[in-house]
């Protein structure tokens, strides 16, 4: 891929929605974090931890890039990729674990170490999509890991209004996962002789997640609505 080519530019923004996508849940440990410092200290509580968190994102991402490299592991990824865009749709999230710190430096600590547990499927999206580019990982995160901190808040308001959103995000991490299951190198040749079985695979990957995460979701709503219906007693 040619640098700032138009293929760059799509992958690029591919690169930017599938992060904006994985990482609204990081963006809320952010701030439950730093929720405990004085006003005036979590701003650069916010900078410096969003600064760590970027930095060591860049360098697992770059890892990733790299070991995508070694045969089968692009195709486990593809598989590892599957079950994360179903859990965009699926998972509900519970951050109550995170501690909030009341001094600058160990928010700081908390959200970077936070960030980094949490970024692992942010990291393999990124990796996947990136057609292992490494120029375009470094940008792709630079632009959207402080989209994420700054504008979290409205990003989540818009996932709540907007639920399809959450669906076309899934979609398109199905794709990734299943282009890079398609471009293992172990079963390149068989995929480029059968097009029609490549693009019929990404059909399924793509149709499967969207179901599978339709159907959880109605199930944990239906779930919802029958605790309110009938509350526990003690």
């Amino acid at each position: 891929m040619e640098l700032f080519s138009a293929a760059f530019f799509l992958s690029l923004i591919n690169i930017v929605f599938i992060d904006l996508i994985l990482a609204g849940d990081n963006a809320i440990v952010i701030g439950m974090a730093a929720r405990k410092l004085p006003r005036t200290v979590q701003k650069k509580a916010i900078i410096y931890g969003t600064g760590g968190a970027v930095i060591l994102r860049i360098a697992a991402t770059l890892i990733v890039v790299w070991l995508l490299g070694i045969p089968w592991l692009l195709a486990a990824g593809g598989l590892m990729l599957i079950f994360i865009a179903y859990k965009v749709l699926a998972d509900e999230g519970d951050h109550d674990s995170i501690e909030a710190k009341d001094k600058l430096w160990p928010a700081v600590r908390t959200i970077v170490i936070a960030d980094a547990a949490m970024g692992l499927d942010n990291v393999i999206a990124v990796a996947g999509a990136s057609q292992r580019h490494m120029v375009l990982v470094a940008i792709g995160l630079l632009i959207s890991v402080p989209i994420v901190v700054w504008g979290s808040t409205l990003f989540i308001k818009l996932l709540e209004k907007f639920p399809w959103i959450a669906y076309l995000g899934a979609a398109v991490l199905a794709y990734t996962a299943a282009k890079m299951i398609t471009e293992e190198p172990h079963f390149l040749a068989f995929f480029e002789d059968n097009p029609g079985l490549r693009y019929g695979l990404i059909a399924v990957v793509i149709c499967g997640v969207l179901l599978a995460g339709f159907l959880k979701k109605r199930r944990q709503q239906k779930e919802k609505d029958n605790a309110s219906t009938h509350p526990a007693t003690r």
